[in-house]
């Protein structure tokens, strides 16, 4: 493959406007992804960007480059869906004319876009080289992947060699960033049309395509192709779903769930369970008693987005609970707010503890007492607590 192969992932080298910025532009419900106002464009900067499929990374990677394009050169910008390539070595090449090219036209720094890097095993190997070489120095190289741990160990492969890169995480939509999309300009003053924002929330999710109204076929589609891209038995995904959805809210251990299977051994089911939260789909609260983290206890799995929840649930036939969507969104709310979210039992259960707050989610009123120190949020109170959480 030549650079030349590349002009349809480029149309800008032709004078033309790229597919994903029209499509933006033509939504009825768009904005500005701010992430991408974090990323370094200074040479030389090796940038990372990790989210979940569907979430608008290439959508705010394409959008970086029209404004690129404003005052650099449109042979400057060299944008790459990594999936196409067959190996890294195919990578390498591709970089290197590149390189070349850059030279030839005279251009200094040059702006590399690598889309969705973890797909291609090894992918690091067409980069690395060069970098070491100084082969890149005057550019700026941005990756983006969405399994969150093997990028995670990518990154780990470039110690000193990323220069004034960052990395950024992309996730869907917090339910503040939705309410902000949909114009409501004083949610807490306004809490009849916040609760009915909370309502259209908890079924799209703050994933852009769903917002818009786009089937959740597409999106079902892209994680069943990663299930298949990295070797998942679809039967093994939606038995664990499935498991995991019936067990909700309750905390439950990797055995208990394999118990709910068809004979699945509960390291098969911790394995998938672990390339979930890869995918951005699952997050772990753990059981905290006092400072004690108490890893091999039973655990609270839950979904990062509600449109993932009712996603997997409609495709692995488990009927999705109230109370279990209302504490999944509270706990990936602290979750993003203090990187860490647990739960306690003893006498009585907190189901989220994180940073200095301890909250219990109760969908329907609250029954018994519980100590001063935890927030009690009955059905209403969810949406406006999710407001107050500042997130970074």
């Amino acid at each position: 493959m030549r650079l030349g192969d590349l002009t349809y992932m480029n149309p800008w080298w032709e004078g033309k406007e790229d597919y994903h910025a029209r499509r933006w532009r033509e939504q009825r419900i768009r904005w500005w992804p701010k992430w991408t106002g974090k990323l370094s464009l200074k040479p030389f900067s090796l940038n990372f960007v990790l989210g979940p499929r569907q979430v608008g990374k290439t959508t705010g990677i394409k959008l970086l480059i029209q404004e690129l394009l404003r005052e650099n050169p449109p042979e400057s910008i060299l944008y790459i869906n990594v999936e196409i390539l067959p190996d890294y070595r195919e990578l390498s090449a591709l970089l290197r004319e590149f390189h070349e090219l850059k030279e030839r036209e005279r251009i200094r720094t040059g702006y590399i876009f690598l889309d969705e890097a973890s797909s291609l095993e090894g992918w690091w190997r067409g980069v690395k080289p060069l970098i070491d070489a100084g082969i890149l120095e005057n550019d700026v190289i941005t990756v983006t992947g969405s399994s969150s741990l093997r990028v995670k160990r990518d990154i780990e492969l470039f110690p000193g060699r990323r220069g004034k890169g960052k990395t950024i995480d992309v996730m869907p939509l917090s339910f503040k960033e939705y309410v902000e999309v949909m114009g409501l300009k004083r949610p807490g003053l306004q809490g009849e049309k916040t609760l009915k924002l909370f309502e259209k929330y908890l079924k799209t999710g703050g994933f852009p395509g769903a917002i818009n109204g786009l089937p959740m076929d597409d999106l079902l589609g892209a994680y069943i192709g990663e299930f298949v891209r990295f070797g998942k038995s679809l039967e093994i995904v939606k038995e664990t779903f499935s498991a995991i959805i019936r067990s909700a809210p309750s905390a439950t251990s990797f055995r208990a769930l394999a118990g709910m299977t068809s004979g699945y051994s509960y390291k098969v089911v911790q394995d998938y369970i672990e390339f979930f939260v890869e995918l951005y789909i699952l997050g772990i609260a753990y059981l905290r008693q006092g400072e004690q983290v108490l890893y091999k206890r039973e655990k609270k799995f839950f979904f990062r987005d509600p449109l993932l929840a009712r996603l997997f649930s409609t495709w692995s036939g488990a009927e999705l609970r109230e109370e279990a969507l209302y504490e999944w969104v509270v706990q990936e709310h602290l979750y993003r707010r203090f990187g860490k979210v647990y739960y306690y039992r003893n006498s009585y259960e907190v189901d989220a503890i994180a940073g200095n707050l301890k909250v219990e989610v109760k969908a329907g009123k609250a029954h018994r007492r519980y100590p001063k120190n935890v927030i009690v949020l009955e059905k209403e109170d969810v949406p406006f607590f999710l407001l107050d959480i500042i997130l970074p």
